[in-house]
């Protein structure tokens, strides 16, 4: 006669195959980008890598050492991803951009980099902004506030954009409805008051957000142009 097994005793099978640091953190981004940072939890790991507690803490420390590993990685896919011969220019350009677009892609990176400024990654991102600057011939008095100004402007204009998709994810409203809605408030400021703000009120409820950062890119382009 085959036994049953006591209620609530079954469990999920265990991997056979070894357990990679490189894994863990793959499968913390899938987790990330699917529900956030309150779903990344390690009983969460445990369950979608099909393993124990203890093989994930041989890996990595907590939950926070995961969140910033992982964000680690996914600057340093944009850095893989950089043309090493291009323009001076075209390198900084894409550099700005793929940054923009990783944040955009994983909107958590840009609020782990917020409370851990300078992970090794971003000090990565900042020393090849540096030598794109001074292949561009931007005196050496200058590069340090150069280099800080495109770096701060990329991580604000993402970390804003990654907040605004958390909002929209919240109130489960999408891109257009938001900023339309956006638009119609705006209209209704005070023209007289704020007659830039009213008549801009039309661009807003169009623009793209990924060419508007590229116009503020090449701007900031042509101010480190003036330096030389």
């Amino acid at each position: 006669m085959v036994k049953r097994a006591a209620k609530g005793s079954a469990r999920a099978p265990r991997r056979t195959d070894g357990l990679s640091r490189k894994l863990i953190i793959q499968t913390a981004i899938e987790i990330l980008d699917s529900g956030g940072e309150k779903a990344l939890t390690l009983r969460a790991l445990t369950v979608r890598l099909s393993t124990g507690y203890g093989a994930i803490y041989h890996h990595v420390a907590d939950k926070s050492d995961l969140l910033a590993t992982a964000t680690d990685d996914v600057i340093t896919g944009v850095l893989s991803g950089a043309v090493a011969d291009a323009d001076p220019r075209t390198g900084l350009r894409h550099l700005a951009l793929g940054l923009f677009d990783a944040i955009d892609a994983h909107p958590w990176v840009g609020a782990e980099l917020s409370r851990q400024p300078w992970r090794p990654a971003l000090l990565d991102f900042y020393e090849s902004v540096g030598r794109l600057l001074e292949a561009l011939d931007v005196p050496q008095e200058a590069r340090f506030d150069a280099a800080g100004a495109l770096v701060n402007y990329v991580l604000g204009v993402a970390a804003q954009n990654a907040a605004n998709a958390r909002l929209r994810a919240g109130g489960d409203t999408d891109r257009e409805t938001f900023l339309k809605d956006a638009a119609a408030q705006w209209a209704q400021i005070d023209p007289g008051r704020y007659p830039f703000v009213h008549a801009a009120a039309t661009r807003l409820g169009e623009h793209d957000d990924r060419e508007q950062f590229l116009v503020g890119v090449d701007i900031f382009l042509a101010g480190i142009a003036a330096l030389r």
